[in-house]
């Protein structure tokens, strides 16, 4: 049911061209998943998604629990049933939610005490639990229940961490349920590199369909990112998905997929859209500017999603200064676009045997302005 297919592997770089099959139909690699929390990529409809060429999306096991309830979603139909979309869906875990809450939880090996950040009231996730919310919730990929390290931390904190992930990983697959829904491993090991060698080897020696590169993009710089990542996905299967969780800019992105990982998802394009800011291939337009009063060029020359093809940018400035929904609806669809579409020029890249080259002219313009 589900399977990785591994096209092609570019000669000069460790980037990797892929189909990943499943059963709401094939993913292909690498990609970006632009991020529904609440079971909604925020402003877009499932049309604007798919007409954006977004081939799958990822919803929030933490934020569901707490509302509507996973049991309400599964009635429904599950995710796909409860919001109309019938391409593939990934959840997350809620990890990464339940760690955030600081002072509101506590770790113990049974998993994780929480209050909500809606009520105050009282919550358990453990392994089991988050198992059976994630198979009531019934997206294609389901993630593992794991610790995400904070960054900095100490080595030890990331060592026991590691380890705890590692058995509640081990605990899920115990609990896992359903053969239509694709687990999925998370490696951590902090910013220390045997850290990072020791989580890959015990992460990936549970045979799974897929695995991913967790406690990244926490608030190190740039490059100790890329560092980790040389160290961990030469030590992933070849023949499986590579998932790096929460990044999305798209420098991140290019050098992610230098670095062999094949799927990316962050919040990142639908959050700076509600500030009235845009990727463009010179890098970010902060269209709430003044300067684009009387800009009546689109957003980015020569795209082609819907808000470039129609509207200018003194007329989505004018939208967003005056606080209407449609300018927020505009711009989270030119940056989910511009996403997708950048992924997708990548693996006609890879197939070509030309990603160093793509890679020198993306930054190449970046520098004209």
């Amino acid at each position: 049911m589900f399977e990785f297919e591994l096209i092609k592997e570019c000669k000069e770089t460790g980037a990797r061209a892929g189909i990943f099959h499943t059963p709401h139909g094939d993913i292909e690699t690498p990609v970006f998943m632009p991020v529904g929390t609440q079971a909604t990529v925020k402003t877009m409809t499932p049309e604007e998604l798919k007409e954006c060429n977004a081939q799958i999306i990822l919803s929030n096991t933490y934020h569901l629990y707490l509302r509507p309830g996973h049991e309400l979603v599964k009635e429904a139909g599950g995710l796909h049933g409860f919001m109309k979309w019938d391409r593939p869906i990934l959840t997350d875990s809620g990890g990464f939610q339940v760690f955030s809450l600081g002072d509101l939880r506590k770790i113990k090996e049974e998993g994780v005490e929480f209050r909500s950040h809606i009520d105050g009231s009282k919550h358990l996730f453990t392994p089991e639990s988050v198992m059976e919310i994630e198979n009531a919730l019934g997206a294609d990929i389901i993630m593992a229940f794991d610790e995400c390290n904070p960054y900095p931390a100490s080595y030890e904190y990331v060592k026991n961490s590691s380890d705890r992930t590692f058995r509640w990983l081990e605990r899920c697959k115990a609990a896992h349920k359903r053969e239509d829904q694709a687990l999925f491993g998370i490696i951590q090991g902090g910013m220390y590199r045997d850290l990072r060698e020791k989580s890959a080897r015990d992460i990936t020696s549970v045979d799974l369909p897929g695995y991913a590169i967790g406690g990244l993009s926490v608030g190190e710089p740039p490059e100790k990112m890329y560092e980790m990542l040389e160290y961990t996905t030469p030590l992933m299967p070849k023949g499986k998905p590579r998932y790096l969780m929460g990044v999305g800019a798209p420098e991140n992105l290019i050098e992610g997929v230098i670095r062999g990982v094949d799927m990316f998802d962050c919040v990142l394009p639908t959050r700076i859209a509600r500030n009235g800011t845009v990727f463009t291939k010179h890098g970010k337009l902060v269209i709430r500017n003044a300067e684009y009063a009387r800009d009546f060029r689109p957003m980015e020359e020569g795209c082609q999603c819907y808000a470039c093809r129609n509207y200018s940018r003194a007329y989505i400035r004018h939208l967003i200064k005056t606080g209407e929904v449609l300018g927020i609806r505009l711009t989270t669809i030119h940056n989910i676009h511009f996403l997708t579409n950048l992924m997708k020029e990548m693996r006609q890249a890879i197939l070509e045997d030309r990603m160093a080259e793509f890679r020198q002219q993306f930054y190449k313009n970046l520098e004209v302005k």
